[in-house]
């Protein structure tokens, strides 16, 4: 039963009735949270009307996937915006791929292009990795990667020896590059297929713990969804192998 002013049961009400093919409930979705989809989008895409135009695909790719039967039981905001961080991305990287034949400056290397709302979702995905780390890896990532520290002058201060801390710094950046991987998983609704997404980072980095691979190997067997979404992060891997650069996220991650 629906509470008065409890938006997750209503929110969920209302998912239900979109898959059970009412417009209408979908509509009421989209005005109770299209003022925060537009804000967050403003955060992805500084131009309003890019912002504008990712919202709306967002939307659209969101009542899709109810429609077909896909898509939150629950939390629709939270699943909005994860969505919409994922068609940014996924936007940003089809436009680094356009080819312009009547552009003679094709031909020539000229200066290395970055794609600004690229780089503005990537340093956003890095700094919500950092911020999941354990503390001693955010500490050991700063002073190696940032600060510029070697682990011989970090060793006195940490109380370790500096092999300890370079083997703790390793850790530390294997850590960051799974967790930063995660970032770019959309949730996806079966509780199974959850499971796996929680570790899709883990096991492109080679880092599934060993009670997880058989179930891990079993699931993706099966759902080609998955296999889709691993593919996807294998290729965001080899595309960006280094997500915490030195000081260029100074800024963001702290």
């Amino acid at each position: 039963m629906t509470t008065p002013g409890n938006d997750v049961d209503s929110d969920t009400d209302l998912l239900t009735a979109v898959r059970a093919g009412d417009t209408a409930a979908y509509g009421t979705l989209y005005e109770r949270h299209h003022a925060a989809a537009r804000s967050f989008a403003f955060g992805l895409a500084r131009d309003p009307a890019d912002a504008d135009d990712l919202v709306a695909e967002t939307f659209a790719k969101l009542f899709a996937s109810l429609r077909a039967g896909r898509g939150p039981l629950v939390a629709f905001r939270a699943y909005l915006h994860t969505t919409m961080r994922h068609v940014c991305y996924q936007r940003a990287r089809s436009d680094r791929r356009l080819e312009f034949t009547d552009d003679l400056s094709r031909y020539d290397a000229g200066e290395p292009y970055t794609d600004p709302a690229l780089e503005r979702l990537e340093r956003s995905f890095a700094a919500a990795a950092f911020r999941q780390l354990p503390a001693r890896w955010r500490d050991v990532l700063w002073q190696t990667e940032v600060e510029g520290s070697t682990p011989a002058e970090l060793a006195p201060q940490m109380g370790l020896t500096p092999n300890a801390v370079a083997v703790l710094a390793h850790r530390a950046r294997e850590g960051l590059r799974s967790l930063y991987l995660q970032q770019h998983v959309t949730a996806a609704e079966h509780p199974e297929c959850r499971w796996a997404g929680d570790r899709l980072g883990p096991q492109v980095r080679g880092r599934l713990a060993a009670r997880d691979t058989h179930r891990m190997r079993t699931h993706l067997g099966r759902c080609a969804e998955c296999r889709g979404r691993l593919d996807e992060i294998r290729e965001i891997d080899g595309f960006r192998h280094s997500p915490y650069r030195q000081r260029d996220h100074a800024g963001t991650a702290g």
